[in-house]
């Protein structure tokens, strides 16, 4: 039997921001106050966004919809890191990163009612499309991290995907590939500790799910994924690491999902109340609230401020969604093939 020989590694655990409001200095990434200001209204903005989206599905005006309630801090935090030029490769649950890149929130609404048409990315942004196949957009962000590489552009590439994605094959190919030829990719996994119904451990053995990168020689980083300070810096330092050509990072950002997988989703049938009450201190939004009070930033008149103005734009984006003229049925035949098939000319004639 030959001498079994396993390479020692350590995945580092970053937490700035505490439950109760208080920061670890030392860690604190560089902020200024209108910096945080502007990251305390992206969340308040994201909720309730995503607040609107879960009330128009019970009304009947949305289709199936995949709540990100609880995760605000782990998109926004990423997102703000990111800049306009760099690649975004989503999957289904990241309406907090496509709306703080500036995606207008009124396709987003599109998108969900069922028209496609609203994930045609705006021509200043390089984000993709809604991804619902489970980390079939992985390998999508290498072809791209290969094409910044070879044309030696300052960029970098983000790819999400959630807990359930690291189990797929595509998970594995990606970072191989990213590992190998050292590409400027940041992998953004959000652990919310449930692939639908199958909870985190057992999903792997891995103590942790960001340890998965060392296997494909690069680092990997575990952060609290409900500290937005801790998901920036991570976040911040993985794209920049990137950009310099010092290859990829898998970030890890330990989360909770406080609503169902989706709408067409129950999850008191799997997971209870008390799981869900220890994570409700958490609250991203929350903890941020209260550092800023602490720092004289926030004040309850503030509050009502950003609230309002939230309730205003997402209000706006929803009478713009519901004035768009809803396609018509032969659309779906019509951006399929640069040229209509015979067969399909036949089914648009039945149509």
């Amino acid at each position: 039997m030959p001498e079994e020989i396993i390479e020692s590694f350590n995945v580092k655990r970053i937490g700035v921001l505490d439950e109760k409001g208080k920061v670890d200095e030392s860690l604190m990434p560089s902020l200024s106050d209108e910096e945080i200001k502007r990251m305390y209204e992206l969340l308040v903005l994201s909720r309730t966004f995503d607040r609107y989206a879960l009330n128009l599905h019970a009304e009947g005006r949305l289709g199936t919809y995949a709540s990100i309630l609880g995760q605000e801090a782990s998109q926004i935090g990423s997102a703000f890191a990111l800049e306009k030029t760099d690649w975004v490769f989503p999957s289904f649950r990241e309406m907090g990163v496509y709306i703080t890149m500036g995606y207008p929130m009124y396709m987003l609404f599109q998108y969900w009612s069922g028209d496609e048409r609203g994930i045609k990315p705006p021509d200043d942004l390089n984000i993709f499309p809604v991804c619902v196949p489970v980390g079939t957009q992985i390998p999508q962000a290498i072809g791209a991290a290969m094409g910044v590489k070879y044309k030696k552009d300052k960029k970098a590439v983000a790819a999400y995907f959630g807990d359930g994605g690291t189990s797929k094959g595509d998970f594995h190919e990606g970072l191989n590939m990213a590992g190998v030829f050292r590409l400027p990719v940041v992998f953004i996994c959000q652990n919310n500790q449930w692939a639908i119904s199958v909870p985190r451990e057992k999903q792997s053995a891995s103590k942790t799910l960001a340890q998965k990168s060392f296997a494909y020689g690069f680092e990997g980083i575990q952060v609290d994924g409900n500290d937005i300070f801790a998901v920036y810096k991570a976040a911040k330092e993985a794209l920049d690491k990137a950009k310099r050509g010092e290859g990829p990072t898998l970030i890890e950002c330990f989360t909770y999902r406080m609503s169902d997988h989706t709408t067409a989703d129950d999850a008191s049938r799997y997971r209870t109340k008390e799981e869900i009450a220890v994570w409700k201190p958490k609250d991203p939004i929350l903890r941020l609230k209260l550092f800023m009070e602490k720092k004289g930033l926030w004040t309850e008149q503030y509050q009502k401020e950003v609230e309002d103005k939230a309730k205003a734009k997402v209000d706006e984006a929803v009478k713009m969604e519901e004035a768009i003229e809803r396609p018509h049925p032969k659309d779906m035949f019509m951006h399929t093939y640069e040229k209509l098939t015979q067969r399909q000319m036949r089914q648009m004639k039945d149509l």
